[in-house]
């Protein structure tokens, strides 16, 4: 099973490298990095690289797409190559996923619309405007499409597509291996449970796609 992790200039890391970590361990799966051209390319604070293996090209029919969220989803939103592939890609896929404001590209290509989706909280609004009906949920399933809400839910994602891919055993066997057993400090991880002065901040002053 080949999963294809699609990297462009200013991804969220934890976006590609949570699910990453988690699915790059099933058996039998082959997890490459994906780019217009492959090399390395930055995050979205500049300061960390990942190397993409192959370009969109090499890879035009992976089993799984993943797309991460970053704050220039919205440049990878209107790049016609990165929006063809995924529509090449998503027609042999057997699943399509994205974390955070990747599902906004997901969505600009056509792909989610008149479907259940989420992404970040801040991004809802944009997710509507594409025609996708955006959920408070943190993981998605509708059909084969499988989106995330921000940032660190895409471990979580990851652990339910392996247990719908490999079974439950192997998701759990995984869980344990990773020792994913969070247990925050703080309470404050939702714009629900967060203080009102923080989330007011945040819903005031912040580009809601710039959340990765």
């Amino acid at each position: 099973m080949q999963i294809a992790v699609l990297l462009y200039d200013r991804f969220t890391t934890l976006d590609a490298v949570g699910p990453y970590e988690l699915l790059a361990r099933m058996p039998g799966a082959e997890t490459v990095f994906v780019a217009k051209e492959a090399g390395p390319v930055r995050n979205d604070q500049g300061s960390l690289a990942l190397v993409a293996d192959r370009s969109l090209a090499e890879v035009p029919r992976p089993d799984v797409v993943l797309v991460p969220g970053g704050p220039d989803a919205r440049v990878a939103m209107d790049d016609p190559e990165i929006l063809d592939w995924l529509r090449t890609a998503d027609a042999t896929s057997t699943w399509t996923t994205s974390v955070c404001t990747g599902s906004l590209i997901l969505a600009s290509a056509g792909l989610l619309k008149d479907r259940r989706a989420t992404t970040h909280w801040l991004a809802f609004d944009e997710l509507r405007a594409l025609g996708v009906e955006p959920t408070g949920e943190r993981v998605v399933f509708d059909g084969k499409y499988v989106t995330a809400a921000g940032v660190s839910s895409g471990i979580d994602m990851a652990l339910h597509l392996l247990g719908r891919i490999a079974g439950d055993e192997t998701a759990q066997t995984i869980q344990l291996l990773t020792e994913y057993d969070p247990q925050p400090p703080y309470d404050a991880g939702s714009p629900e449970k967060a203080p009102a002065a923080i989330v007011a901040h945040w819903r005031g002053g912040k580009v809601p796609v710039r959340e990765g």
